[in-house]
């Protein structure tokens, strides 16, 4: 093969990487668009007032972080505990189911330590109360390398459907809500612990595929003026 096919073909290469890296930014500029509009969003529901359950369940994800409220009666003797990592440490969230007008919702009550898990440690509800809080999609399955054992009472992810089942609490909301900060009698659980945060480097990806895409462009140029100065 001659030196100047072989330079053909690298500048062919090399347009095509530049073209690929050029396609890839341009996703990036689209992808951090629509992150944006999402953060915009999220934020507006998480400081917007707060709206009722009914209807909600049609679409859960469209209502994800939306302030909700919901009146009814806990069910406490049906409580579960998912292993939480916040930023009081290592503990668990006290899901419980809520009965409702609507029907039956797990609320997350909040954190717990390890030396609260026990139900008797702390105070119970009783009686009709209201909640308000954020509404969150199911977290199916568990986590990464760590899957829910319902069996054995190990929940790594607030999987609403999952724990319905385990639980024997029947139909169920296909979301849970996250309380507020407000607080509970004797202390625990501690609500208003969800963290709202999308991490947004979109950017950064974007420029360094248009950097790429731009020395793939300057080598092409720099093989061909080698060529014509032959």
């Amino acid at each position: 093969m001659s030196r100047r096919v072989k330079r053909a073909l690298f500048v062919a290469l090399a347009l095509l990487a530049a073209a690929g890296f050029a396609a890839l930014g341009v996703w990036q500029v689209e992808r951090r668009a629509w992150k944006l509009d999402l953060i915009a969003r999220v934020e507006g529901r998480v400081h917007a007032a707060p709206v009722s359950l009914a209807g909600l369940e049609a679409d859960p994800h469209a209502h994800e972080y939306r302030r909700v409220v919901a009146t009814g009666k806990f069910l406490p003797d049906r409580e579960t505990l998912v292993q939480a990592l916040t930023e009081r440490g290592a503990g668990f969230w006290v899901l419980t189911p809520l009965r409702t007008a609507q029907g039956i919702v797990l609320v997350n009550r909040g954190f717990v330590p390890s030396e609260r898990r026990d139900p008797a440690s702390r105070a119970q509800p009783k009686g009709p109360v209201t909640v308000t809080g954020l509404l969150r999609v199911s977290e199916p399955g568990g986590q990464l390398l760590r899957a829910n054992d319902p069996a054995q009472g190990r929940w790594y992810s607030r999987d609403v459907a999952a724990i319905a089942r385990a639980r024997g609490i029947g139909p169920v909301a296909p979301y849970f809500i996250d309380v507020d900060a407000a607080p509970n009698p004797g202390g625990y659980p501690i609500g208003g612990l969800t963290v709202v945060a999308f991490r947004n480097s979109h950017l950064v990806y974007a420029l360094t595929w248009f950097g790429l895409a731009a020395l793939c462009l300057g080598g092409a140029v720099l093989l061909l003026r080698m060529r014509e100065a032959e």
